[in-house]
């Protein structure tokens, strides 16, 4: 969301929450540390005696899919012990409400739907509807697709960040082109920094979480290109990949990554492989047929891989996609049990090279 759309749902949701009765202060105020601090908004609600503050987290649109990567990002807020953050969102429709609510996540959104409690304050709304215009404006949000494309290569590879335009588009498999205006986005966003003409990532948790939030809702959907049951679903640790060709993602990767470390285990409730296409012998071998639309056991999807093949070139011999897309993986099912994988990964495999923020 640009900085412009931000204010404008802030002031959505303050107005929505006037609307129950609530007291709403607000002010501006940086956080965190020395070189690190940021903007940010702080919200005092209350009502009669309780009132309660909070660190205002924007977050625009909120579907199942981005759910997982909404709550990984909230759960780490800027300053321990600082105000908690509450969720910000266009619209949260009943379930998503509810899994918030379960989650102990508290939020509200510009249709005057909200989860809050503490310091003797308590609101629970749900099931209000968007205004028509409010749902225009919602239809018309998109993502670029070429965007989420290079900082995927960028958070896989971060010295690309200050390698030629050429590579850089080799590397996220698009147009040489599009990179001066997605590197200008990029920079305005803040996930890239330039410093004496040297540009570099901004190697975060915060964007690594705003990535895997994108690309939940503005790439994965495409990705997905076929579905099949598995009549050996079980055995598939004993299934023979080439990973030139096709690689394990989410929660059979988040399995092989994570290993003895998932004390519960993980057995998957889904398959997914990434790759252009499933070899003869496998889907042979492992009784792989083409799933029908009500089909919901057993099952394997087939990802079609969006990155270029330089991308990948450093890992050859890898069984799994890279661990961040693992981890965008793990979140955008929504599921409690993958959600809690995605950060059990995230602490093992990536808080070295993404850390908190």
């Amino acid at each position: 969301m640009s900085e412009q759309e931000q204010i404008t749902l802030l002031e959505r949701v303050v107005q929505a929450l006037q609307g129950h009765g609530l007291t709403v202060r607000m002010r501006n105020e940086a956080s965190g540390r020395g070189a690190e601090k940021r903007p940010g908004t702080w919200l005092g609600l209350g009502k009669d005696s309780a009132a309660v503050d909070y660190a205002a987290q924007v977050k625009g649109r909120l579907t199942p899919g981005t759910l997982g990567a909404v709550v990984a990002q909230l759960r780490h807020p800027v300053d321990a012990g600082g105000p908690v953050p509450l969720l910000l969102a266009d619209y949260v429709s009943p379930p998503l409400a509810s899994q918030l609510r379960e989650y102990g996540q508290q939020f509200a959104d510009s249709a005057g739907n909200a989860y809050l409690e503490g310091r003797g304050l308590f609101v629970f709304v749900s099931g209000r509807k968007l205004h028509p215009k409010q749902r225009e404006l919602r239809a018309s949000t998109s993502f670029s697709t070429t965007r989420l494309k290079v900082l995927f290569a960028l958070i896989c590879d971060p010295e690309l960040a200050g390698a030629p335009y050429r590579k850089i588009a080799a590397a996220a498999d698009v147009a040489l082109g599009a990179m001066p205006a997605v590197v200008a986005d990029l920079r305005q966003h803040g996930s890239l920094i330039v410093t004496d003409k040297q540009r570099c990532l901004d190697a975060s948790k915060r964007v690594l979480d705003e990535w895997a939030q994108a690309y939940a809702l503005g790439l994965r959907g495409k990705t997905l290109s076929e579905r099949y049951r598995a009549e050996h679903f079980d055995s598939w640790r004993d299934w023979q990949l080439n990973p030139a060709h096709t690689r394990w993602g989410g929660e059979a990767a988040a399995n092989l990554l994570l290993g003895g470390l998932l004390l519960n285990g993980l057995a998957p409730s889904v398959l997914t492989l990434y790759g252009d296409k499933l070899p003869a012998r496998l889907t042979e071998k492992q009784g792989l047929e083409v799933a029908s639309p009500a089909a919901y056991e057993h099952l394997v999807e087939l990802r079609k891989p969006f990155w270029g093949p330089s991308l990948m070139a450093a890992a050859e011999e890898s069984a799994t996609v890279p661990a961040e897309l693992v981890y965008a993986d793990l979140l955008a099912t929504g599921n409690a049990r993958c959600i809690e994988a995605a950060e059990l990964l995230y602490r093992s495999r990536l808080i070295d090279r993404f850390p908190p923020y």
